[in-house]
This record gives C-alpha cells, sequence and structure tokens, in this order.
C-alpha cells in the first residue's frame, strides 16, 4: 500500500520509513508542508502520516485544504503536541487517528493497519489476477495461489498489491521502484527484476507477465 509520510525531521523520517517500509508500505517522504500537500492532492496514497510542526505549512492546514479539496486518504497525525485541545482540532479538522511523540514503531504500525481496515472496510477486501489463480486479501494483506496460501514477505505482497489492482497496466521498473520502493530508494532498478523472480517461483510463471520494452503486469 502507498503511504505518504509528512515529517521535517529526518532524525525521526528516516528510520521510521525504513520500519514502514520493511513492513510492505511503498512511503514517499515530504519534509516540508508545501511538498507534502502537493503530493498528498495527488490522491494516490490510500493513508497520510502527517506531522504538525512543518516548515511553510502545518499539518491541520494540510489535512484541512485535503479535506475542502475531496482527497479522503485516512490521515495520521504524528506531533509532539499532545494536548487535549490539538488532538480535538486534528480530528475535527478530518484527520483519523492521533499518535504523540516519540511514540513507538509498533504502536505506528498497528494504528496503521487498523486505519487501512476502516478504509477498506466498505468495499470489497480481495483482489483476483492471472485467471483468477491468485488472489490478495487487502487487509490480512495474503496471497492465495491455486486456493492454497502462499508465504510471501512484505515487499513481495506490495509488488503484487501494485500489479494486481491495476490489471493489465504494464509498469516499467521505475514505476515499480516509486511504488514499492519508494522514490527515496537509491539502489539499483534491477532489484524489480530479482523480486519479480521470487514471486514467480512461489506461484507460477505467470502470476507476473513480461514483456521487453513495456515491464510487467498482472492479468486479470
Amino acid at each position: 500500500m502507498r503511504l505518504l509520510f509528512v515529517e521535517d525531521d529526518p532524525r525521526i523520517a528516516e528510520p521510521t520509513a525504513d520500519a514502514l517500509r520493511e513492513a510492505g508500505y511503498a512511503v514517499t517522504w515530504a519534509q516540508t508542508g508545501p511538498a507534502g500537500l502537493e503530493a498528498a492532492m495527488l490522491g494516490e496514497y490510500p493513508l497520510i502520516v502527517l506531522d504538525v510542526m512543518l516548515p511553510g505549512l502545518d499539518g491541520f492546514q494540510i489535512a484541512r485544504e485535503l479535506r475542502e479539496g475531496g482527497v479522503d486518504s485516512a490521515i495520521l497525525f504524528l506531533t509532539a503536541r499532545g494536548e487535549l485541545t490539538d488532538r480535538v482540532e486534528g480530528l475535527d479538522l478530518g484527520g483519523d487517528a492521533y499518535l504523540v511523540k516519540p511514540f513507538a514503531v509498533p504502536e505506528l504500525l498497528a494504528t496503521l493497519r487498523a486505519l487501512a481496515r476502516r478504509e477498506r472496510g466498505q468495499g470489497a477486501s480481495r483482489v483476483t489476477f492471472a485467471g483468477g489463480r491468485g488472489t490478495l486479501d487487502t487487509v490480512a494483506r495474503t496471497v492465495t495461489w491455486d486456493g492454497q496460501e502462499v508465504a510471501v514477505t512484505g515487499r513481495e505482497y506490495s509488488l503484487l498489491e501494485v500489479l494486481a489492482q491495476a490489471p493489465e497496466r504494464w509498469f516499467t521498473r521505475e514505476d515499480l521502484l516509486d511504488r514499492v520502493w519508494g522514490p527515496e530508494f537509491g539502489g539499483e532498478a534491477r532489484i524489480v527484476d530479482v523480486y519479480v523472480r521470487y514471486v514467480r517461483r512461489k506461484l507460477a510463471p505467470e502470476a507476473i507477465s513480461s514483456e521487453r520494452g513495456r515491464g510487467y503486469r498482472a492479468e486479470r
């Protein structure tokens, strides 16, 4: 799942973003309020972790503009401001949850899982692909193939989720790096090929199609 993390302090942002990616989220990190608002307004992030005290534009202003602009992403405020009035203001502006710094990463991950369940509770939680042979449970983050659950890593799941939720669309390596590893990833683009091989070995070669010059896709 794609997640926007808006936090100006790299001492907090970098280890937290690493933990989120390890848990399977495709994290985009924005370091200022205006950059966070610009990214969030695209409407491509089901989850937004939003600091309140940001340079240029604070988190409450961002939340207000997002809701007025029709962006309904789940917003988790993450800040040192823990007074009751601040919490009430954030929730009244359209926030969905509030964590006070310092926080524990397991608490953050549990809150995000709860928000993801809430966001998806009104719709289908299962996505099928490859002619129905493959199924993703987007709440439990599990994969089945030919009716049998298959153990996958968080990164493998995220790769499958991106492909399966846009069936028959071709994704380049760069597309998948951005969505699964995040735009700050500094490694080789061919890591995508490695993970595609991992997934094919666990499921089947036809789970992910490939074509030179076009990239990868999952069929319906």
